[in-house]
């Protein structure tokens, strides 16, 4: 019996998949578990515009991506902190102060997490970032640490 899997079975195969599986195993497990689908042609149709529009949408998740990054390139931040002897920082800048100065430079709302620091930044300086917009897309952006 040929089904459509509705969500990835382990061992069987992905979201998605036709597959021939026998008879009982359809009927008893993958079917009762909605785990899967009977493969009409109805179900077929459907599921490969379900994929199409997923296509789509992923597309111009990319595309909305490339953007901001190539607008996030062309940005350089200031953080004031307060420093001690020496220009040291107490504490250090991390992305969460990076994604405040954003927001509030230049209105931009980039999550803290998406902020990837190779090392910590404790001393005064312009510093590369870089931002992970999307899984596929980065770009880096220069961070300026002044004193306050």
């Amino acid at each position: 019996m040929k089904v459509i899997l509705v969500q990835e079975v382990k061992k069987l195969g992905k979201k998605g998949d036709i597959i021939e599986v026998s008879e009982g195993y359809a009927r008893n497990y993958l079917l009762p578990h909605k785990l899967a689908v009977a493969a009409t042609d109805a179900n077929v149709n459907a599921f490969k515009q379900q994929k199409e529009a997923e296509a789509r949408r992923q597309q111009r998740q990319l595309d909305e991506a490339r953007l901001l990054a190539s607008q996030l390139a062309k940005l350089s931040v200031k953080v004031a902190v307060k420093t001690g002897e020496g220009g040291k920082l107490f504490g250090s800048v991390t992305g969460k102060d990076i994604a405040d100065a954003l927001a509030a430079q230049h209105g931009l709302e980039i999550d803290k997490r998406k902020i990837e620091l190779k090392e910590a930044i404790k001393a005064l300086g312009t510093y590369p970032v870089t931002i992970r917009v999307h899984p596929e897309v980065s770009c880096q952006i220069q961070v300026q640490v002044t004193a306050q």
